[in-house]
């Protein structure tokens, strides 16, 4: 489910995101990051979260890099974090992980929602 409470949507098949890499932002017990909002990331982000030494943008193995504009499974802790720092991307509101609702308030997910 998702966080408007209907079934949870593709968030991104290119690049291929989610934490089993299915292109939804679903989760499990071995996810310690809690992969559950659905953003579209923007450079203020990318930016944010490499500051924060989570570097996004730099390809490695299977994973291709991110650019502006590309869809991406995020941590909630670092959407949360970076919404505190005025820098959180849009959030695609079908396709944010209903348990993203622990930690974060929908009110808040409304305001950035796409």
């Amino acid at each position: 489910m998702n966080v408007l409470r209907t079934p949870l949507k593709l968030c991104s098949a290119s690049p291929l995101t989610g934490w089993t890499r299915n292109g939804f932002c679903t989760v499990d017990e071995l996810d310690k990051g809690f992969h559950t909002v659905c953003a579209r990331v923007t450079n203020s982000f990318l930016k944010y979260t490499k500051s924060r030494g989570n570097d996004l943008t730099t390809s490695r193995g299977s994973f291709p890099g991110l650019r502006e504009g590309d869809f991406w499974c995020l941590c909630a802790s670092r959407w949360l974090e970076a919404y505190h720092a005025g820098v959180a991307p849009p959030v695609l509101l079908e396709s944010t992980n209903i348990e993203v609702l622990r930690m974060i308030p929908l009110e808040i997910l409304l305001r950035y929602g796409i």
